[in-house]
């Protein structure tokens, strides 16, 4: 019968060690202590509050990427009646709907969570939201509201197989000081913005909510407002003048004239150095001025502005509004954040614009959003008017070409016009009128187009050598 052998448990560490040189996460070094422990930042409020109303950086950080995510608006691309398209937006403008989701989204930046609240004239706030009993003129905008302002009810769950499976199915309003109801309400009348999403074991730690942006920049943000805060003060010290007096302790402990002549002297000198640049002394007396050197300053600041500017995922030349230097003009950086934004409207404001869109449609028009409805966020970068004078003529030459080709008709090449307007600045004025006078049928191809066919007549011509003599 053979033995089993025993197995010996054998502690093994990654990364490169030498205990004699005490180098090493596992040797006795001072970087082998170097741990991350929890803040516990997004749980504090008031120190979130009086960052974000003290440091305008901390503002800048949380309302940037709010801003730009609702800067520009979208477009409806998909095709609808002019009027149709009108109404809605102008429900928009007058509900201020962007505007209240600026705020929800700067809140759950701020504190790590908040809530849009759709706000239906004559629907009970705990029932569940159908867009098919909304009647006209009852939807009355949005409510936003901080973490701090709701408390989810953490014991009934949504159980239905979607998106929200395992989230909280009710939030109970707490803040009723300002007139807010202390309603209970459905998850599907709410908009939900997390902050920075955090795994599930410290999601439950910060009652199901995400985490403030600031938490994890903190130390950056607090170090850079140190730095220059100190700078600040060496400008106070940038210039200090010494003026030795012989005795001076005695005449100071004295006091009397002793001390009152001192006192003038010293005034006397003030006066002179201001208006004439001149100091009078006594010839035992010694005057020095000592000049502090600010090299190497703009450096450090610098440095700590880009630790700033990478843990936010801002570029300088938007978070700080400074010029690029050297050869970098900041567009590829502006361009990579844009992208980023634009990814975030994507995972973030698509599918709660949707339902909005449902619901202002139904409110506004009294019926359903057609089934091929869609949109698109605009697009924050802006084009130089050349640029958009090539992109311009590029477009319509492509159109053209598209239309002799047989492959575009003239109402399919005029609604593409207008779709690019927004783009190119051309062709804005073209109506849905104008696009269903236009003519459907598309044109034949320059291949099909034949020459017209020449006649021939008389005899055909001989092949016998001609000669002009008779």
């Amino acid at each position: 019968m053979t033995k089993k052998k025993k197995s010996h448990s054998q502690k093994t560490v990654d990364g490169y060690e030498n205990f004699t040189a005490r180098v090493g996460m596992q040797t006795p070094n001072q970087h082998a202590d170097s741990t991350y422990r929890p803040d516990w930042t997004s749980r504090n409020r008031l120190l979130l509050e009086y960052a974000y109303r003290s440091s305008w950086i901390i503002g800048a950080a949380v309302d940037t990427v709010a801003d730009d995510m609702t800067r520009k608006g979208v477009r409806i691309t998909s095709q609808m009646e002019s009027t149709d398209k009108g109404a809605i937006e102008s429900l928009f403008d007058e509900l201020e709907i962007w505007e209240s989701l600026n705020n929800a989204i700067k809140w759950s930046r701020l504190y790590g969570g908040a809530l849009g609240l759709i706000m239906i004239e004559g629907q009970a706030p705990s029932t569940p939201l159908r867009v098919e009993t909304i009647g006209q003129g009852k939807f009355k905008g949005i409510l936003p509201l901080d973490r701090w302002q709701v408390n989810p009810d953490l014991n009934r769950r949504i159980k239905t197989l979607s998106k929200d499976l395992g989230r909280p199915e009710f939030y109970d309003i707490v803040t009723v000081e300002n007139g807010i109801p202390a309603w209970r309400v459905h998850y599907s009348r709410l908009i939900r913005f997390d902050g920075v999403t955090l795994p599930y074991q410290q999601a439950k730690t910060e009652n199901e909510w995400g985490m403030s942006v600031i938490e994890r920049i903190f130390d950056r943000l607090t170090a850079f407002d140190s730095t220059t805060t100190g700078i600040a003060q060496l400008v106070y010290k940038a210039h200090l003048r010494t003026f030795k007096v012989n005795k001076l302790r005695e005449i100071i402990g004295f006091g009397g004239e002793e001390y009152q002549a001192l006192m003038k002297h010293m005034n006397m000198i003030r006066q002179y150095q201001s208006n004439e640049g001149m100091t009078l002394m006594d010839a035992d007396d010694t005057f020095e001025t000592h000049s502090y050197s600010f090299s190497g300053l703009d450096n450090v600041l610098a440095r700590f502005a880009e630790q700033i500017s990478g843990a936010t995922g801002i570029p300088l030349v938007r978070l700080f509004g400074q010029s690029p230097s050297g050869f970098n003009t900041g567009d590829a950086d502006l361009a990579n954040y844009y992208d980023n934004i634009a990814t975030q409207q994507a995972r973030r404001l698509k599918q709660p614009l949707r339902k909005l869109f449902e619901i202002a449609h139904q409110s506004t028009l009294g019926k359903p959003l057609p089934d091929d409805f869609a949109f698109a966020f605009n697009p924050l970068w802006q084009m130089s008017d050349m640029d958009k004078s090539a992109v311009a003529v590029n477009m319509i030459n492509a159109l053209n070409a598209a239309q002799d080709g047989g492959m575009l008709s003239m109402k399919a090449a005029m609604s593409s016009l207008r779709d690019l307007s927004d783009i190119i600045s051309i062709g804005s004025t073209i109506t849905d009128e104008d696009i269903a006078n236009a003519e459907e049928e598309v044109p034949p191809r320059l291949s099909a187009v034949h020459a017209p066919t020449v006649k021939t007549g008389g005899n055909p011509i001989s092949n016998e050598p001609y000669s002009s003599c008779p």
